[in-house]
């Protein structure tokens, strides 16, 4: 039963990550990198629009009986986000302004997303 679950949450994840680059896309940003990994570390997507770098962490749901999916990324996420922006600035050699936006998303029961996007939800003391 544990497998199930995880599986189902793992391809709700990919459904909600693709349902964020098509908006992204549909609103004019051009998306650089998905799941870009600096050891353990993790970006979602990794885009870039009127020369800023911006970083998305994805949050969906299928529900928002528990609070908004946004809410889910906490100090500790914010910190391991900036040290992978740091490690991606690094890795590409980039000297952009760095913008952190947060995609939040809940899943019908029709299979529609419900998609919010949040610009500019934490500002890093790095960069």
């Amino acid at each position: 039963m544990m497998n199930k679950q995880v599986a189902q949450h793992t391809v709700l994840g990919v459904e909600g990550e693709a349902a964020a680059i098509s908006h992204l896309r549909s609103n004019g940003y051009t998306i650089r990198n998905t799941r870009w990994h600096c050891g353990h570390l993790e970006l979602d997507i990794v885009a870039e629009k009127e020369g800023m770098l911006v970083v998305f962490e994805v949050k969906t749901r299928s529900t928002s009986e528990y609070g908004d999916p946004a809410d889910a990324v906490s100090d500790r996420k914010i910190r391991r986000i900036v040290n992978a922006t740091d490690g991606y600035l690094r890795y590409y050699k980039l000297d952009l302004p760095v913008r952190f936006d947060i995609i939040s998303i809940i899943k019908q029961p029709d299979g529609r997303f419900d998609i919010e996007h949040i610009e500019d939800a934490f500002v890093s003391p790095i960069f």
